[in-house]
This record gives C-alpha cells, structure tokens and sequence, in this order.
C-alpha cells in the first residue's frame, strides 16, 4: 500500500467529480503542518484555505491521516535499514523514581512547602 493509496478512495457513486487535486491538497497540508504557517497564510499556489481546512477536518476525523503518517513512518524506516517498528524503549528514571514517592501528589505538597518557607524567611528577615 503506498501513501498515495491511503488516501486516494473511490469516487461515491452519483456523486461530482472532484474540483481539487487530491495531491495538492496533501501537498498543502504538509505545508502547512511542516512550517507551521497559519491557515491564512498559505501560499496562493496551493489549494484555498478553505478546501485545505475541509480536508483537513475530514481525514483527521475517519483517520486518513493517521494512515498516511503510518505508511510514511514504514516507508522511511525501511529506507534507512530498519525494522518497520521499533524495538527499543526509554525508560526515564525520574518517572520511576517519581511513582515510588506516590507521584503527583508528593511533588505538589513539596512545592507548596517550599513556596511557604521562602515566603517565611522573607517576612521574617525583614523584621529582623
């Protein structure tokens, strides 16, 4: 399956035909995800606003998307040698060591205990 096929579908029976380059409309979508333009800022070579924004909505919500960046991730890994999948895991110690205090909420009094005594000494050095 390449990418073009993980969106490319077959056109609805009675339906138009498309009115926009399904390529381009990838095209612009990988523009603007990969510059991080604002939707009103896309060059005018590419598809309006709009259509990309309807696109958009529309593969991100029945998971074309989701599809396309899995079989580019494959088709990548695969360039470079490597297994479809990676096979290896980070494990943070901090993380670790964080859920054998009890987590979020040992982290939270601490800070609160700290933001208290600075408030203290302050206070209480200037009565000094």
């Amino acid at each position: 399956m390449g990418a073009g096929r993980a969106f490319d579908s077959a056109a609805k029976r009675g339906g138009r035909r498309r009115a926009v380059d399904v390529r381009e409309v990838l095209n612009g979508l990988l523009y603007v995800l990969s510059t991080g333009c604002q939707w009103r800022a896309v060059p005018k070579d590419l598809p309006p606003k709009s259509t990309l924004f309807s696109y958009f909505d529309l593969w991100n919500w029945d998971g074309t998307l989701g599809r396309i960046h899995q079989e580019l991730y494959v088709k990548c890994r695969a360039a470079l040698g490597r297994e479809a999948s990676p096979t290896a895991a980070i494990i943070d110690s901090q993380s670790v060591k964080g859920a054998e205090k009890g987590g979020v909420a040992s982290t939270r009094a601490g800070m609160m205990r700290g933001r208290r005594s600075k408030a203290r000494s302050a206070i209480s050095s200037s009565i000094r």
